[in-house]
């Protein structure tokens, strides 16, 4: 019998010519302490972490998801969390080993690892280096030591730089995570955390808009932060700055020296594949004639326990062709430079005729400019990102 969902749509099952990359996501979920902001499956520590335990439930994680990616070579892995660096880098590279044992992993591969400043010292980058990570994503967040202490920061200032010191000196390529629109922050404020930044030469800087994200401390007492107004100076500023310094502002909170682009968050933005192992990891696969996502078990004991059985997947689903033109823009619509079109039909399996109305809509609103090549945001689409996504809504959604 028909779903609610078909009759709503015509959209037929995506075909595919080839399947698009592939991408690796691995997520540790404990952190020393549970920042207030923070809205991702994170367990603080109270007790012994069980390392070990939870590296064989990855492995065998990653074991009974071969058969959905068999002979399909992984182009980027990212360790994400939680925080990651409170693992040994012995568990980092028993990771890696049973990953080149089981995938075909790219000679290139971009091997990244998130990592907080106040959780490791200069012999544990070293570790990770050894292991295998060839990218450490740093959250800094600020260089500010009240801005630090307001958003519930283990690591102070000179901490923040000693951590860019280290990571400098044992890593070519490396990220430094910064926020803006703080508790009590000031324009002058944050654009000095930006400047400071910069005098490290870092590759690629993101910059992240705090929100206040249900299910957080901060949600349920949320402080006193600067007005829309302020905030946008900020941005504004920061952009303009970043620009000067010879970033390409190439994503919604991503700028990076020429070349220096994430890869594995650019395999999100084009809408390829990527399997994610780890409590709470999600995944995107595509087949010939679907894409399916899953999600696993969010508690680590539950997934854990999951893993040792042989399935630690809670949820999967394949995308309805009434979804599907909508998280394809969802993603590849954060872009600054849009996508061409001849991507949407790769990624998605369907024409694009099934978008072209939104996409008319999008044009006429001043959210969009296209031409016979290709899509991208307007600054005024970037700047109301979700007003331009909710004409993509599927109807079902759209009310």
């Amino acid at each position: 019998m028909p779903t609610a969902a078909s009759r709503l749509s015509p959209v037929a099952s995506p075909r595919f010519k080839a399947l698009p990359p592939l991408s690796l996501y691995i997520h540790i979920p404990w952190c020393v302490r549970k920042c207030p902001y923070c809205d991702f499956n994170s367990h603080e520590v109270r007790e012994p972490v069980p390392e070990t335990r939870y590296v064989d439930a990855l492995i065998a994680d990653l074991e009974a998801a071969l058969p959905l990616i068999w002979g399909r070579k992984v182009y980027t892995i990212f360790f994400g969390g939680g925080t990651p660096s409170v693992f040994a880098a012995a568990s980092i590279e028993r990771i890696l080993a049973a990953v080149r044992a089981r995938v075909p992993l790219s000679v290139d591969a971009e091997i990244t690892l998130e990592a907080n400043p106040g959780t490791f010292e200069a012999e544990k980058f070293r570790g990770f280096r050894e292991a295998g990570v060839n990218r450490l994503s740093i959250g800094i967040q600020s260089f500010n030591p009240a801005h630090l202490k307001a958003l519930g920061r283990i690591h102070d200032d000179t901490e923040a730089r000693a951590a860019i010191d280290m990571a400098r000196a044992t890593f070519d390529n490396f990220n430094l995570d910064l926020m803006y629109g703080l508790p009590a922050q000031t324009p002058a404020e944050a654009l000095a955390d930006i400047e400071t930044a910069l005098a490290f030469a870092p590759p690629h800087l993101s910059t992240y808009h705090l929100t206040l994200e249900p299910n957080t401390y901060f949600h349920r007492y949320p402080p006193a932060l600067p007005d829309d107004d302020a905030t946008a100076q900020m941005q504004d500023a920061i952009e303009t700055r970043l620009a000067a310094a010879g970033y390409r502002h190439y994503e919604t909170s991503a700028f990076a020296l020429p070349g220096r682009q994430a890869r594995h968050n650019m395999n999100y933005w084009t809408f390829a594949d990527y399997l994610g192992i780890g409590a709470g990891a999600h995944s995107k696969i595509s087949f010939p004639d679907r894409i399916a996502r899953q999600v696993r078990f969010k508690q680590p004991r539950q997934y854990m326990e999951s893993a040792e059985s042989g399935n630690a997947i809670q949820e999967q689903h394949d995308v309805g062709g009434h979804e599907i033109g909508f998280e394809f823009m969802m993603n590849a619509l954060r872009l600054t430079g849009g996508f061409p079109l001849v991507l949407f039909e790769e990624r998605v399996g369907v024409p694009l005729t099934v978008v072209l109305k939104q996409l008319a809509a999008a044009e006429q609103r001043g959210l969009i400019e296209r031409d016979h090549q290709r899509v991208a945001p307007t600054p005024l689409g970037r700047r109301f990102l979700n007003d331009l996504l909710q004409i993509f809504l599927p109807e079902e959604r759209a009310d």
